[in-house]
């Protein structure tokens, strides 16, 4: 899908009177606002439905725009970003004084990065050239607070309605799963959030396998709750050898159950909903959201979803579905 210019028309006029715009990115749909625009700002958090103390993402044309937001920032940062700029990077900075609380959640620190999809790209380039060069757009997932993300705009449709006066349309997300976040404020950068960029792909760049934040202390972000990206249907992780008898004592229960899975092929006899999905991690990223998203509607009591192997490429699907389950079933 490729929005026309009276739809990028639309979304600039929209942003610049301080509305709301969904945009797709190479993750997932942001819910965009002016990020210098603390009463926009605060349209998302009333439409998600999130506390005013999560801090939000700022979506930047370029590294141009850096400096105008950020101060100290670090050599490798910017060799951070030179690498995987445009795309799937989130990196957590030092804020200039100016940068609205509403964005930084009160905190000293601002997450900002340069999404790798050309109909953010484009929109983000077209508000700089009419807002100031630095412009910039914060976007958190265009859901509500908590619930499994979006991948496409009848996702956003799905969750936000009305609420959402424009969804630019760009197709389904081709990562399908939130950006990596990496701290750069404190030092040695530190991976906060898992994400398609791997700590091995941040390695080759850095010169040493990435922290993995595990303690308290670091700057709040998105996506950090233990009970997040979650289904409103009841959700098991289910390690592969006891799939098949753990569907079985489901249905001696009475029970209708939904399967994620990614080894186990669809089994005859079972007439619930069943959805394999690819066994690669980025296959699967690419696809999750989708798949729990169809297994809520479902009208099933239960989402069965298969272990994933424990091999690090797959930690930043496991980390969403850790927490997905955490939230399932709830509100």
């Amino acid at each position: 899908m490729t929005p026309s210019d009276t739809d990028y028309a639309r979304a600039i006029e929209l942003l610049r009177a301080g509305e709301l715009v969904a945009i797709p990115t190479e993750t997932v749909y942001g819910l965009g606002a002016d990020a210098a625009n603390p009463a926009a700002v605060a349209k998302i958090f009333a439409a998600k439905g999130r506390p005013a103390d999560h801090p939000l993402i700022v979506h930047l044309a370029g590294h141009d725009a850096v400096d105008h937001w950020a101060e100290q920032v670090p050599a490798v940062a910017w060799e951070l970003m030179e690498t995987f700029w445009p795309g799937p990077l989130t990196l957590i900075l030092k804020k200039q004084a100016w940068v609205p609380d509403a964005v930084t959640g009160g905190q000293d620190t601002v997450g900002l990065r340069v999404p790798g999809h050309p109909v953010a790209l484009e929109l983000l380039r077209r508000f700089a050239a009419v807002a100031g060069e630095h412009a910039g757009i914060a976007a958190p997932s265009a859901n509500r607070f908590g619930r499994i993300s979006p991948t496409t705009a009848a996702h956003v449709q799905e969750e936000l309605g009305d609420q959402v006066p424009l969804i630019l349309d760009g197709g389904a997300c081709k990562v399908g799963i939130e950006s990596t976040i990496v701290d750069c404020s404190r030092g040695q950068p530190v991976v906060l959030r898992p994400g398609h960029i791997a700590p091995t792909h941040l390695e080759a760049v850095l010169g040493l396998v990435p922290l993995i934040e595990t303690a308290t202390g670091a700057p709040r972000v998105s996506g950090s709750l233990e009970a997040h990206y979650a289904p409103q249907t009841p959700m098991r992780l289910v390690g592969s050898e006891r799939l098949l008898d753990f569907l079985n004592a489901q249905r001696h229960k009475g029970g209708r159950c939904g399967v994620i899975c990614h080894s186990q092929p669809p089994q005859a006899g079972f007439p619930h909903c069943w959805r394999m999905l690819p066994a690669d991690p980025v296959g699967y990223a690419h696809e999750l959201y989708a798949a729990l998203r169809e297994m809520d509607h479902a009208g099933v009591d239960l989402i069965a979803v298969e272990a994933l192997p424990t091999e690090q490429v797959w930690a930043a699907v496991a980390d969403r579905l850790r927490r997905a389950a955490a939230g399932a079933g709830q509100g």
